[in-house]
């Protein structure tokens, strides 16, 4: 079993526009954009970054936004929600708020005896918030108090035809923590905060089909490289097809796709948002990997369109 992974890092999504998606995160929920950049593979596409002040792992929604992408079919092997940390007693402010913001798909939910809100994103994405006692520091703006503002993300729901990535979650050294119907809870014990991940088992589901509002992969934290190369190294000699190390610029990644159908990754927590930005200016500028800096007037005029903040 490993021992290095801390929780999620980051939770990558698709969208159909940069606009709508950056006035979601920034203005309804109150996230930070922490990084402006591109798509490393296709680089005529934003790569959008929403998290707290710093961007800390655990905190990061990441989103490819191709402009009038057709929307995804929900189904099995797919991450179907992701669940954000708020304060206790502050449901009842963020269903208001949601509302004013005409949200779709607000709804209340009990799950293992938290309260939770479920709500969809602008491209049908399934999200929600439930009451945590978690010390993490909130980002606080567009209106959002620190009573009532996001800490990070909490957990992650896969919905699989079978608990195809059991497997995975334990020898990542999640531990089997309860089930409720058809729900089964993995809890990363003195994990970041991010550290829950819930497998939802629907046998007779139909594959999900990937397009705008779903995730496209799911990235868990590691602290530097160091750990990193020992993750990759015990995924390999357990018998994963482990991608390469590869450079993201602001962490280090590997990808290996589970039974289920889920993409994971594995990210550094090194070196962080802040190394091309001052802390103060995080994803005010557009930041382009070096290999597609020549580019830039290019994918400026042609392809990506302004984002208002």
């Amino acid at each position: 079993m490993l021992t290095q992974i801390n929780g999620l890092h980051h939770v990558t999504s698709l969208a159909s526009g940069a606009q709508s998606n950056n006035d979601f995160f920034t203005k309804t929920l109150g996230l930070r954009r922490v990084k402006k950049t591109v798509n490393f593979d296709a680089p005529e596409v934003y790569h959008l970054y929403y998290g707290d002040e710093m961007g800390t792992p655990g905190s990061v929604m990441t989103y490819f936004p191709f402009p009038g992408a057709k929307r995804g079919r929900p189904g099995a092997g797919e991450v179907s929600v992701t669940t954000f940390a708020v304060p206790k007693g502050s449901l009842p402010f963020w269903a208001d708020r949601l509302a004013t913001f005409d949200v779709k798909n607000i709804a209340p939910h009990t799950r293992f005896g938290e309260n939770r809100l479920h709500f969809d994103g602008p491209d049908g994405d399934g999200f929600a918030l439930v009451e945590t006692e978690d010390d993490r520091a909130p980002w606080e703006g567009q209106g959002i108090s620190a009573d009532h503002a996001i800490r990070g993300f909490h957990s992650a729901d896969m919905r699989l035809r079978d608990a195809g990535a059991s497997a995975e979650l334990l020898f990542m050294g999640y531990e089997q923590a309860d089930t409720e119907g058809d729900v089964t809870r993995f809890h990363m014990p003195g994990g970041n905060g991010a550290d829950v991940i819930d497998i939802e088992t629907l046998p007779g589901a139909a594959a999900a089909q990937q397009g705008a509002g779903s995730v496209h992969h799911l990235a868990f934290s590691v602290t530097d490289r160091a750990a990193q190369v020992e993750v990759r190294k015990a995924l390999l000699d357990t018998g994963w097809q482990v991608t390469p190390v590869i450079d993201r610029d602001y962490f280090w990644a590997i990808y290996f796709r589970t039974p289920g159908g889920v993409l994971f990754e594995v990210a550094t927590n090194e070196p962080g948002f802040d190394r091309d930005e001052d802390s103060a200016h995080l994803g005010q500028a557009l930041k382009l990997p070096s290999q597609h800096e020549h580019l830039r007037e290019k994918l400026e005029q042609r392809y990506l369109e302004p984002i208002r903040d």
